[in-house]
């Protein structure tokens, strides 16, 4: 096996740092939804994670990773989105400045979150290349440590404590699902769940419309994400040179699903569980009531991560 960004020991290193300071978030069912999967259907539930998202457990970890000095000098980020304000409160935690790029076209809503959480924000064009220079400014202007959202090795470990956390709470699962974007919680999770338990079957949720992953998978190279279109927001990056090789090697597939099937799944989630999870985090459950994934044998306790639950209550997805 080759060498991975992080280990089965990286992510109960991480778990460790990070106690007391993430939320071990509660386990939850739904017969509703174990009937009209045909499966039982456990749901670690990152939307109730604090900042709302699994971001909060990289985060934290890569900021608590720091040595004094370093973490003196603040981290960088680019983000508009959920690991924005995770890193951002991280770094009012340890009493560090976060400097967080964001673009200009940023909801103010978001823009807001993340100076609440005490980051100081940098408005900047909205492409990737002007992220990444506004970043790199920051970083040779400060000394801050850059910390991407997911394409980093203490951010995967700290993402893979949430799979490490539900196969404490649910040994007997057979399979688990996690949405995929940049592949940080796929990648962490993959690593935690077949470390802790080998032959579990580990698969990736996609929108149909932001299937690079998917793509990936199929052409077994590396595919980029080429104009993505869907109401899953927080899916829309490419994988990274980190979290690729792991979802190559080890996930068994990716499974994608439509922007109606998400709000399907969505809303059944509000509805039923009477929990709010947004689109991004609905994938998984998506994937399960789709017949592509009711036609596989051979998973039936299956694992799926509500990966966050940040939403605009001023919006109707459906």
């Amino acid at each position: 096996m080759p060498p991975y960004a992080c280990t089965l020991a990286d992510v109960r290193a991480a778990a460790a740092r990070i106690k007391g300071v993430v939320h071990r978030t509660p386990v939850m069912t739904c017969d509703t939804l174990d009937r009209l999967a045909g499966r039982r259907l456990y749901f670690k539930c990152e939307n109730l994670q604090k900042v709302g998202a699994f971001k909060y457990r990289g985060a934290t970890n890569a900021v608590l990773r720091l040595t004094d000095a370093e973490a003196a000098r603040g981290v960088v980020t680019h983000s508009s989105g959920n690991h924005a304000q995770a890193l951002a409160l991280a770094a009012r935690v340890r009493g560090v400045p976060a400097y967080i790029v964001m673009p200009r076209t940023a909801p103010a809503v978001k823009k807001a979150a993340v100076e609440g959480y005490g980051g100081r924000v940098t408005l900047c064009e909205p492409n990737l290349a002007a992220r990444e220079e506004a970043a790199s400014k920051l970083v040779a202007k400060t000394g801050a440590t850059l910390i991407p959202p997911f394409d980093h090795a203490d951010v995967i470990a700290g993402q893979g404590t949430a799979a490490l956390e539900l196969l404490e709470d649910v040994p007997a699962l057979d399979a688990l699902i996690t949405p995929v974007g940049g592949g940080g919680l796929l990648a962490g999770c993959t690593i935690a769940a077949q470390g802790v338990k080998p032959g579990i079957r580990v698969f990736g949720a996609e929108p149909s419309g932001a299937d690079d992953a998917a793509r990936s998978k199929a052409a077994c190279a590396w595919q980029p994400q080429t104009a993505p279109n869907t109401i899953a927001d927080g899916l829309l990056t490419s994988t990274g040179t980190l979290t690729w090789p792991i979802i190559r090697d080890l996930v068994e597939g990716v499974f994608t699903v439509t922007d109606d099937e998400i709000r399907t799944a969505m809303r059944l989630v509000w509805e039923r569980m009477k929990l709010i999870v947004e689109p991004s985090g609905a994938v998984g459950v998506a994937v399960t009531l789709g017949a592509a994934f009711k036609a596989l044998a051979g998973a039936n306790t299956v694992g799926i991560v509500f990966s966050g639950g940040n939403v605009s209550l001023d919006k109707l997805y459906w």
